[in-house]
């Protein structure tokens, strides 16, 4: 199995060659790795001695409580219908198909996923990565909205020099930063005077790149809070 700098090489230059999407090309690289070892099977080997769990990055409690299956069970069911030759949405619908519940079929695929090599934790089937951020605050929503949309408070506690692309007042913001990658923001209102603000930093070309803005966000959501109070 090559590292993960040389797969994305791989890949990459599988992409040049073929016009395959990421996820196309990704999975015709893997195809060729090395067999599994003579009685570790690719419906029981755990990759590294790793447990499914930890992979996945989603507990087993947690998992067999939402869908009545463990991780292991979700991998042999998914190895038999040749899950990993077929598409997301594919995938997606024969899980739904089973009864899942449609939040946990999200789930489920991109645990599954994440288990079979195909993607790491926090990166998207083309390639990219995200990094996600949410916080409560004690405001109306009208109120934490507007500490984003207007200009000036913005600059109180985010850091970044942004551009807003599109908003929908109280409910969602389209943001660019500075390096051009887009920021999609949810807002929601929660009663008693609280909301929510979700944050997705997409498109970013690497998981360190992720964790930093990961690790930005969080900073300025402790700012914004702040500011707020």
């Amino acid at each position: 199995m090559p590292t993960q700098k040389d797969l994305k090489r791989l890949v990459r230059s599988r992409m040049q060659k073929t016009g395959e999407a990421y996820t196309a090309a990704r999975l015709q690289i893997l195809k060729k790795r090395e067999p599994p070892t003579p009685g570790h099977t690719a419906r029981t080997a755990r990759p590294g001695g790793t447990d499914y769990a930890t992979l996945a990055g989603k507990s087993d409690a947690v998992i067999i409580a939402k869908t009545g299956r463990t991780w292991a069970e979700w991998v042999r069911v998914l190895d038999e219908a040749r899950a990993t030759e077929k598409p997301h949405r594919e995938v997606a619908q024969f899980v739904s198909s089973l009864g899942t519940p449609n939040w946990w079929t999200q789930t489920v695929v991109v645990g599954y996923e994440r288990i079979r090599g195909l993607r790491e934790v926090g990166q998207r089937l083309n390639g990219f990565y995200e990094a996600s951020k949410s916080r409560t605050f004690n405001v109306p929503v009208e109120t934490l909205y507007t500490a984003f949309a207007n200009a000036r408070t913005r600059r109180r506690w985010l850091t970044a020099d942004v551009a807003v692309r599109a908003a929908t007042a109280n409910k969602r913001m389209r943001l660019t930063w500075d390096d051009d990658t887009p920021v999609e923001i949810w807002f929601t209102a929660k009663g008693n005077g609280k909301s929510v603000v979700a944050v997705a930093h997409q498109k970013l070309r690497s998981k360190s790149t992720a964790d930093a803005l990961k690790k930005t966000w969080t900073e300025n959501l402790d700012r914004l809070g702040q500011v707020l109070a």
